[in-house]
């Protein structure tokens, strides 16, 4: 059975939808909310981060299965049109943040999953979702908020999604053995 398109098609569409709740969760929901800033959750003993975290990881991943079932091309469109939602979607204090360090941190995911994903896939995401999470947060952070507070916290937050995400990856290793 090919599940591969079907697949790919599902992490298209969820890929896209992580921009807007990201989004909307860091300016609605949190254990705490800073005035002017985001609201914030907890992503490992006294560390906390901007609530949209694990979503921006797990979409970082879901590029990466975008392009393994659908192919680069696809994988690209979806960046296009992820940083038009983002701009679309984002609070208007976040629209240059949230554009700029989505763009930035898959076209960094992109570089590295690309070349790695035909020997290793795991480890291609792994690699490339590190990278871009680390380029996501420092872009976001600084332009958003003007400074790197939360920095650990965001790139905690994003590896949890990250590491969570490896047994389905694993399974799509099985189901797609071959990139698009």
């Amino acid at each position: 059975m090919h599940i591969t398109r079907p697949v790919g098609f599902l992490a298209f569409i969820l890929f896209l939808a992580c921009i807007p709740t990201a989004n909307w969760l860091i300016q609605h929901v949190g254990t705490v909310c800073v005035p002017n800033g985001p609201c914030l959750i907890p992503v490992a003993p006294g560390l906390v981060a901007p609530s949209g975290v694990a979503l921006i990881g797990l979409a970082l991943v879901l590029r990466d299965v975008v392009q393994r079932c659908l192919g680069k091309y696809a994988s690209l469109i979806a960046i296009a049109l992820g940083t038009a939602l983002s701009t679309l979607i984002a609070p208007p204090a976040l629209v240059l943040a949230s554009a700029v360090a989505f763009f930035l941190s898959e076209i960094a995911d992109f570089a590295i999953y690309t070349p790695l994903a035909q020997r290793r896939l795991v480890t291609a995401v792994i690699a490339s979702a590190l990278v871009g999470l680390v380029v996501d947060s420092v872009v976001f952070l600084f332009l958003a908020f003007g400074s790197l507070d939360y920095l650990a916290g965001q790139v905690v937050g994003k590896t949890w999604a990250v590491l969570i995400s490896i047994p389905f990856i694993r399974l799509l290793r099985r189901a797609a053995p071959t990139p698009a």
